[in-house]
């Protein structure tokens, strides 16, 4: 999925009512099937540019294009209706469901969309077998280390066959060597699925491994480097 982002602009309001203007007539693109690293200090809007691009947050000046699509003035069913047909997402402190098992929480997404229970569990199964948990399908969150509770995020992010996966520091809360199977499995599923990664790290090493790196500073992304 090709991602056009022109003149975005964003800003909240603090608990006395200033005006902080996180976003700032940020402009970005990202080739389809690329995978894009965002790096830049806490604070800098990371986050924020990731959930307008994701959908989950409105923009206030601007506009943003997936694959041609304006969806800078799309409806709140709209804009959920696309995120669950176009977009994973994966966050640091994976938030899976603690009372269901590594299966059930990879099938929620397609069970919300109402498919066929027998398909879903299929698709669940596969994608747990890619991330290398088959065999601990039937543990639930608390049962898994922090690496394996990862790659069930992966996996419940892409049961839906997204276009675009955003990954919010998906390594940050894992060791090091954790952290590099966690993205080989990323950048593994990238080139099979042919998914457009958009990706926040602090890490400058996993960054590199990325076609391109920006980084934000100043409400603007800045390419640093490219393929």
């Amino acid at each position: 999925m090709q991602i056009q982002v022109s003149n975005l602009n964003k800003s909240y309001f603090d608990g006395e009512g200033r005006k902080l203007h996180i976003l700032r007539g940020l402009n970005f693109e990202a080739k389809s099937g690329s995978t894009v690293a965002i790096v830049g200090a806490s604070g800098t809007g990371k986050s924020t540019f990731l959930h307008t691009i994701g959908t989950l947050e409105s923009i206030d000046e601007g506009q943003l294009c997936l694959d041609g699509r304006d969806l800078t003035n799309l409806t709140r069913d709209q804009a959920a209706q696309f995120r669950n047909e176009k977009i994973g997402f994966i966050f640091q402190f994976h938030q899976l469901l603690q009372d269901f098992t590594a299966l059930e929480n990879v099938m929620i997404p397609q069970l919300i969309q109402g498919e066929n229970a027998e398909v879903i569990q299929k698709n669940a199964l596969d994608l747990l077998e890619k991330v290398g948990l088959s065999e601990r399908a039937g543990h639930k969150p608390t049962q898994l280390s922090g690496g394996e509770q990862q790659r069930v995020a992966i996996a419940r992010a892409l049961v839906n066959r997204p276009r675009v996966v955003l990954a919010d520091e998906p390594t940050g809360n894992l060791d090091e060597e954790t952290g590099d199977q966690v993205m080989e499995i990323l950048l593994r599923l990238n080139l099979e699925n042919e998914t457009t990664l958009i990706m926040i790290t602090h890490n400058n090493s996993l960054a590199s491994v990325m076609q391109y790196q920006h980084r934000m500073e100043n409400g603007k992304l800045h390419l640093l480097t490219n393929d």
